[in-house]
């Protein structure tokens, strides 16, 4: 009877350790990868535009999917106006007008495919590259930390504020309502202005939490893949592939989730800035935000960030890899149940920030599952983190740490068709003790 109290014992013990690995990064029974996703969307030929948009839309319009659409220059969806795009349908954005589409304050899209028939913006250049147009915008009328109301003219700088005049966004409105986006990708964009740097793959400024963002992908990008603005914003089931910028940047007092959700970093293609999966800021100038309206606060849970790299070790050596997370000072980030793979190192704080509890206590990593990262979390400008190993490090957050590579560490990344993102949970060796062999090159 010992015996056999013993065995079980140690079966629910190995079992519980599964199902826990399990629940880490994203999660599903099935790939919900499949169908809707494209890694090499280079290698598809869309057609040729049988449709011009241009200009301004303000009526109720609906693109079908018998056409294909070539997006001319800035369009922009006015005066309370709804633009209802079918499953299955192509915007192609021109490259030599800088294409891109901006859903005014007050406007809705709905753009609502279907996992078998997503609905795609890439670029019409034959040879297709990062930065190839400008992207989406989507404006609402939930709050920012921006004195008064913001506007993407005035936030990308020196864009021609004529051309942008319905490009305001920001008010009182938690549950603005700017539409749907579900089942859509986003390919080839982040066109460079000249004086005003990079537009973004998908840009949500003053979002409401009444808008409905799930299963979009944005690849290739020159700018960040997603970038949020204030508002409210719940993303789920969202990927950025090999992004040249951030894939996901939060700032001016967003309170936003992120969920089910991957970035896919190349050490070949980021900016020479560097760039993170997620950066978390509450403001970039502090003179134009009210900090007397709640800071930046990220809650992202069951994210998968990794560098897709062959030689990681020398990858970081050449200074290629970065950093995963970034938190600004005034910022708050709980990161759950989530997998940081191949960076240098998992995290780095601004240096603006105090190591103390009442910092620490504001940016939680809870059942977390670091690997084969060039160090864990550090303050920016300072290689001493016992402190903050200490800290997370401790029993009660959960945190595990390994050093696998990624084709141990994943189920299938290698499958271009059919790439599968998960945890290879069996081949997965995991303790509770920080690695000693983890530790940053510039140590």
């Amino acid at each position: 009877m010992k015996n056999f109290t013993k065995i079980l014992w140690v079966f629910l013990l190995i079992t519980g350790n599964i199902f826990g690995q399990q629940e880490k990064g994203i999660t599903g029974t099935d790939n919900w990868l499949h169908n809707w996703t494209e890694f090499k969307p280079n290698t598809v030929d869309y057609g040729e535009p049988t449709q011009i948009l241009a200009g301004n839309i303000t009526k109720d319009t609906k693109l079908s999917k018998r056409n294909i659409y070539l997006l001319s220059g800035n369009v922009f969806v006015t005066d309370s106006t709804t633009l209802t795009i079918e499953p299955g349908t192509v915007i192609i954005g021109d490259y030599e007008s800088k294409a891109s589409l901006t859903i005014s304050k007050g406007s809705k899209i709905i753009a609502e495919g279907l996992e078998t028939d997503p609905i795609i913006f890439t670029s019409n250049r034959s040879v297709k590259r990062a930065g190839d147009w400008g992207g989406i915008i989507i404006l609402g009328d939930a709050p920012t930390t921006k004195f008064g109301s913001g506007s993407v003219a005035s936030f990308y700088g020196k864009l021609n504020a004529t051309i942008f005049e319905n490009s305001n966004y920001g008010g009182e409105n938690l549950a603005s309502n700017s539409g749907v986006l579900k089942y859509v990708r986003i390919e080839y964009a982040g066109k460079r202005i000249k004086n005003a740097g990079y537009f973004n793959g998908l840009l949500l400024a003053s979002v409401g939490n009444e808008t409905i963002l799930e299963n979009i992908m944005v690849s290739h990008c020159a700018g960040n893949s997603f970038e949020i603005l204030g508002g409210e914003v719940y993303l789920n089931k969202v990927v950025s592939y090999k992004a040249n910028s951030n894939d996901f940047k939060f700032n001016y007092g967003t309170q936003s989730s992120l969920s089910n959700s991957l970035a896919i970093r190349s050490p070949y293609v980021s900016s020479r800035n560097g760039a993170r999966c997620l950066q978390i800021n509450s403001y970039d100038n502090k003179d134009e935000v009210d900090f007397t309206k709640k800071g930046t606060l990220v809650v992202a849970k069951n994210i998968t960030l990794i560098t897709d790299s062959d030689n990681l070790k020398s990858d970081i050596q050449q200074g290629l890899v970065k950093e995963a997370v970034y938190v600004g000072h005034n910022a708050s980030l709980e990161m759950i149940k989530s997998v940081i793979s191949g960076f240098n190192p998992a995290v780095l704080f601004e240096d603006k920030i105090r190591v103390n509890q009442e910092n620490l206590e504001k940016i939680k990593f809870t059942d977390m599952y670091f690997n084969n990262c060039n160090g864990n979390i550090f303050v920016e400008n300072n290689m001493n983190n016992e402190d903050l190993e200490n800290w997370y490090g401790n029993s009660a957050f959960f945190n595990v740490y390994s050093k696998s590579n990624n084709s141990e560490t994943f189920i299938d990344l290698k499958n271009q068709r059919k790439p599968d993102y998960r945890l290879r949970i069996n081949k997965i060796i995991a303790s509770n003790e920080v690695d000693p062999d983890l530790k940053r090159l510039d140590d």
